[in-house]
């Protein structure tokens, strides 16, 4: 799909950061959705499989949150990934009603491959930046995302 108008008629900085992020996912979606196939994750699970990769500790409650789904649709997900081998639940050793979110050693292998994808998308969308500017532009994006959590 073509950029929307506004992407060549105006200056950037009068484009919304809203705008910027909006096409940056839609590319990334379309990107992956040609080449991802795994028999056990789907596109729309994929975030779920990330967040707790990168999570130290992360609970089913926190993905509820983060992802705004319900707990049921995130309960029934999470058993679906258990079954196919790709999480485990183990205990909170400091609350021991409280269940942590872990992958297991296949997925961990699985995700390795995606972030190869995520690599590869990150590394054609950053063409043209010389090292400097990746790094302004990672420390700004950074500050972003701190800013959101006042919201």
């Amino acid at each position: 799909m073509p950029l929307p108008s506004q992407f060549i008629e105006e200056n950037p900085e009068d484009i919304r950061i809203y705008h910027f992020v909006e096409e940056l996912v839609g590319s990334f979606k379309n990107f992956i959705v040609n080449d991802f196939e795994d028999e056990d994750i789907t596109i729309v699970e994929l975030p779920f499989l990330l967040r707790i990769r990168f999570s130290n500790e992360g609970t089913q409650k926190e993905l509820v949150n983060l992802f705004q789904v319900s707990e049921g649709y995130t309960a029934k997900l999470l058993r679906r990934f258990e079954v196919a081998g790709l999480i485990e639940r183990i205990e909170d050793p400091s609350n021991r009603r409280r269940k942590l979110v872990k992958l297991t050693d296949k997925c961990i292998k699985r995700t390795d491959k995606i972030l190869k994808y995520i690599d590869y998308w990150e590394e054609t969308a950053l063409d043209g930046l010389d090292d400097d500017e990746v790094k302004v532009l990672k420390k700004a994006l950074l500050k972003l995302v701190l800013n959101t959590e006042k919201l």
